[in-house]
Parts: structure tokens; sequence; C-alpha cells
């Protein structure tokens, strides 16, 4: 074999190398980071990955809830029994691999990035504290979906949501536009409007949190979740290598690291801020939301936000309960029935004995 053909076999070798490194590692690079964590919840950093399907378990595990099955993850260390954060902040971001967030808690590759929904953990949640109404908010601006519960909706009622409020916001007031550095966004574009908005909203939680203080007092833990897909709009019109593209990330990265610590600070050093950056889902979710200002006809009359009535996991305790009571009394009637239609009164009831006796006295 010649030299050249020696060194051909070593290129091809490197590159079959390279080729599987980047199917096992992931070609995106989608992380998980966790910005803010009080001291208590123990994260521990290192290069584990984790599965994007298992985000609702990691986030109802740092809540102090139990899962179905156990998360085998490193990442997260079992912390105090009677300690859990008051609050857990989710934000999802799309179309973005990776943002520079140089000051957070730990960071973790994520794998098999599908599409997820806190559902699940909203719903322990608000059954668990019920009577406390804490405050559970779930938004995505770009498809104007909103979902509240809780005293979430008094709080975030003025929460502009659909896209046309935004830009109306956006045109007032104490807007980002006026503090932001634009540099190559425009305030005419419409995936640039979309960008801008997302970071209006979290402008505004966060302006809400602080006027509205005593939510985050109380003992009941709050849950936000947040989707933005600003940046995966200007990444399919400008490309990632587009001036526009990166100066919304250095914006994005900036207003999320600001906006952990505000949320942070709020809730007295104890939440759980977390950002999850990828690329792109690959499949699509398909999930069926409600919207407080999307329909009309409203399906509970005591809520003015088409909400669904409020379901008690003791529901199914209480329908056993009645059902098995009904039964129970239904077949106490039929057999004090049936006893009553075959007596014998000269043997079998008193009354007719005495009926009897008094008879044949006289």
């Amino acid at each position: 074999m010649s030299l050249t053909n020696c060194r051909k076999m070593q290129v091809v070798i490197s590159a079959a190398f390279a080729l599987c490194f980047l199917v096992i590692t992931g070609v995106h690079g989608d992380r998980l980071t966790v910005l803010q964590a009080p001291e208590f919840m123990s994260f521990q950093k290192g290069e584990w990955p984790i599965s994007g399907e298992k985000i609702p378990d990691l986030v109802a595990l740092t809540m102090g809830f139990s899962v179905q099955e156990d998360l085998s993850w490193p990442g997260l260390q079992a912390g105090p029994l009677f300690q859990r954060p008051r609050a857990n902040v989710l934000v999802v971001v799309r179309g973005a691999d990776s943002l520079a967030l140089p000051q957070n808690v730990a960071s973790y590759p994520l794998e098999n990035p599908v599409p997820f929904t806190l559902d699940s953990v909203a719903e322990t949640v608000h059954s668990l504290f019920a009577e406390d109404t804490p405050v559970v908010l779930q938004l995505a601006p770009s498809e104007e979906r909103l979902y509240m519960l809780g005293k979430a909706n008094a709080v975030f009622e003025d929460l502009p949501v659909t896209l046309q409020q935004i830009r109306a916001r956006l045109s007032q007031d104490g807007s980002v536009l006026a503090s932001l550095p634009l540099n190559s966004l425009s305030r005419n574009a419409e995936a640039d409007l979309l960008f801008l908005s997302e970071v209006q909203v979290l402008h505004d939680i966060t302006a809400l949190l602080q006027r509205h203080r005593h939510l985050a007092k109380d003992h009941s833990p709050d849950l936000y979740s947040l989707e933005l897909s600003g940046l995966e709009e200007l990444s399919r019109l400008y490309g990632q290598d587009s001036p526009q593209y990166r100066d919304a990330t250095a914006i994005l990265a900036s207003v999320l690291q600001k906006f952990g610590e505000d949320v942070y600070g709020l809730y007295g050093n104890s939440a759980v801020v977390e950002v999850v950056t990828v690329k792109t889902f690959e499949a699509p979710l398909t999930r069926k939301s409600r919207s407080i200002l999307e329909s009309k006809q409203i399906s509970n009359p005591g809520s003015p936000y088409n909400l669904a009535y409020k379901y008690n996991f003791q529901y199914a305790v209480i329908f056993n309960i009645v059902l098995w009571l009904m039964i129970t009394l239904a077949l106490a009637v039929i057999i004090i029935a049936y006893n009553l239609w075959n007596m014998d009164p000269g043997y079998d009831s008193i009354i007719y004995r005495m009926t009897n006796q008094k008879i044949r006295m006289d």
C-alpha cells in the first residue's frame, strides 16, 4: 500500500469517527440550562444528557412532587424533605441550540428534543393547593396560547396575549423598544415584531410580579411555563448567519439572564429558573389549548374566562361512596319489602298479637 493510499485511509477513518461522534452526541447541541436555583437544590455540574420527554418529571421533582417513574438522572440530587422552592419558571426557546448564559447554576445537553407540556405539573399544583390558589401560568405568545389558574386569573388578566395586543403594548410607555439596542432589527418587520413582543411579555411578567409581591410570599408554589419562538422565525427568514439573528440572540440572552435574576429575587431566592434551548422539535405537538380571549361561549357560567369546572381529585372517592351507598340502600329496601310481603300476621307481628289478645279478652 502506497503512502498516498495510507493517508486517504486515515482521512476516511477520521471522518467516520467524527460522524459517529456527531450522531452519538447530537448534531444540534440543544441544552437545558438552570439559571437560578435555591441553595438547598442540588444541581450537579456535568455533561449528563437528559431527554426532552423527562423535562416535566424534572420540574415536578424540583417542586417536591412525586412522579410515576423514577428519574435516573445524576444531574439532580435529592434535597431536603421539608423544603421546596416557591416557584418554578421554565422558558423554552425555539430556534437556538444554545445561548450565551454565563451566570448559571448548571447546564446539560438535551437529547431527543420532543415537544412537551407541563399540564400534569399544573394539575398537581392546582389539586394539592386549590384552597391557596397558586399562580399557574402557561404562555406561548406566537400561538396566542394562554392558560391560567389560581391567582393568575386576577393578576395576569391584563397581560397582552394576542400579537395585536402585544404590538399595541410596544407602542406604549414603558416599552422595551426604548431600552433595547435594536441594531439590525426593524420595528416594521413581522418576524422582528414577534421576537420583540416575546421580550415585552417577559418584561411585563416581572413588572406584574413586582406590583403584586404578595404572590411570592404565600405557601403555595407557583408554576410558569413560557414558550418563545421568535428566534425560530428570524432564523427561517434571515438565516442564522444574518445580523438580525445574531443581534436577537444577544438580546434574548441578556433579557433571560435579567429575567431569571428578577424572578429569583422576587421569590426570596427560592425559585428555580430553567431555560431549554432547542433548534427544532423532532415531532409536531398536537395539543388542544384554551384561550381566555378566544371563545365567546362560556361553558362555565361562574367563570368569565371560559375555563373548565374545577376538578377535584377526590371525585373518584366521593363517586364510589355515593354509588355503593345507593346500591346498599336499594338492596335494603328490596329485602325489607320482601320480608313484609311474606310476613304471617299471626306469628310475626306483635301488633296483630296484641289485637288478637284484646279481642279474646272482650
